[in-house]
């Protein structure tokens, strides 16, 4: 609740005329006094009174890419029954207000108002509640509620198309590594027979020695998988606009991956943030989107208190992800360390595609130590001044000024 300057000074003049009044026997001085408390009181009462209001909101789409038009369509609904409502309401767009009318709403009746949602910069545009506020007719008391709660839209990073996807990693037992275009089906375990099982799968000589029916697990080993590793270390990136063109390669591997029906893997080199139990979660755990359900690890049993973030991290879109991440001003150098040792350890895929801007040339030698886990490794530097240094053998580094330009040199620099 707010007094307005005007009921401010009105309330001091009542109590000063009052004890004015009674104070020297002055019953006009008494007079004006109580009638002007009665007005601030009649002000507060006006102002209490509480609309029974509906809001329901729909982003029309909720999720579009970087400069893409995108429109909140608002509806509030009187559910009052005896009286109209004439009210000041407006909806919290981002970081700028949007005037919404609600003039003489009848009980019963809506109206509907559409707005843009700006689009012009890559995050989340938090889009409500709105705010009602409820004045008296002399302007003395007004009180703000809000209706409705807040509705994500979600500026993606834009994509650029990549014609050309990364080939499969076929291992022999003698060592090579073999480039190939599709999977290859290998077993992979025994796992008990369930109903449904297809019979042909059944491996009978283990089930005749263990007295039940065991049947085979394949995979394909050989599968093309991606691991798309974001450096969103703010040392990184000492102009924001490289972390921006750094999100639109990074949302355009990942698009051609989906395209192509490939898994892909998407991981933030820098820390995880304390999640909802105040238990921060390290780097390697950072995962942004599994996506194909064909990246499998075997990791170690992880920690009680990571499991809720990285399940709740697993089922978000890729995309989504991308839209929300921040540079982050943490420690440099124990970021990439810790999820580069993770990256050795369960060696999620084929291909590794390393995206960061010009203060991470430096720390290319972490990349480098991982080219035994990932036979493919693609390095994108992008805002550097000038070009970046070879890499290690069969390490192919990118220098790119943006998005555009990273998806238009992918396919000439590709050396699967």
């Amino acid at each position: 609740m707010g007094i307005t300057a005007r009921g401010a000074g009105l309330l001091v003049a009542a109590v000063a005329l009052l004890v004015a009044g009674f104070r020297f026997a002055y019953p006009e001085l008494t007079l004006l006094g109580a009638a002007a408390a009665v007005a601030v009181g009649y002000a507060l009462l006006v102002a209490l009174w509480r609309p029974r209001l509906e809001v329901t909101r729909h982003a029309d789409p909720d999720r579009v890419s970087r400069g893409e038009s995108a429109r909140m369509v608002l509806t509030v609904r009187n559910t009052g029954r005896l009286r109209a409502v004439n009210l000041l309401a407006e909806d919290r767009c981002g970081e700028r207000t949007v005037p919404v009318p609600v003039l003489r709403l009848r009980p019963g009746r809506d109206t509907t108002i559409s707005y843009d949602v700006p689009t012009d910069r890559r995050g989340v545009v938090p889009v409500g509640p709105l705010r009602v506020t409820r004045r008296d007719p002399l302007g003395l008391v007004a009180l703000a509620r809000p209706y409705s709660g807040t509705v994500p839209v979600w500026v993606h990073p834009r994509v650029h198309p990549l014609a050309a996807v990364p080939r499969g990693a076929g291992r022999s037992l003698d060592g090579r590594v073999d480039g190939v275009p599709h999977g290859s089906i290998t077993f992979d375990s025994l796992r008990e027979y369930v109903v449904g099982d297809e019979l042909r799968r059944v491996h009978w000589r283990t089930s005749a020695r263990v007295g039940e029916l065991m049947v085979r697990e394949n995979v394909d080993t050989s599968l093309p998988r991606i691991v798309v590793l974001l450096d969103d270390r703010a040392a990184a990136h000492p102009d924001p606009e490289s972390f921006e063109a750094a999100c639109e390669a990074a949302a355009s591997v990942v698009a051609a991956a989906l395209r192509a029906d490939l898994p892909v893997a998407l991981l933030l080199v820098a820390p995880e943030q304390p999640a909802d139990d105040g238990q921060p979660t390290s780097a390697g755990d950072r995962w942004v989107s599994r996506i194909g359900g064909r990246l499998r690890a075997r990791p170690a049993a992880p920690p009680a208190t990571t499991v809720a973030s990285r399940a709740a991290e697993a089922a978000t879109p890729p995309l989504d992800r991308l839209a929300a991440v921040r540079l982050d001003p943490g420690d440099a150098g124990a970021a990439l360390g810790a999820v580069t040792a993770r990256l050795r350890q369960q060696r999620l895929g084929d291909t590794l595609v390393f995206l960061t801007g010009p203060g991470g040339r430096g720390d290319l030698g972490h990349l480098g130590a991982l080219r035994g886990a990932y036979p493919s490794v693609v390095v994108g530097v992008f805002g550097a001044a000038e070009p970046t240094p070879a890499g290690a053998t069969g390490m192919v580094v990118v220098d790119a000024a943006d998005g555009a330009a990273f998806a238009a040199e992918w396919d000439g620099v590709r050396r699967w």
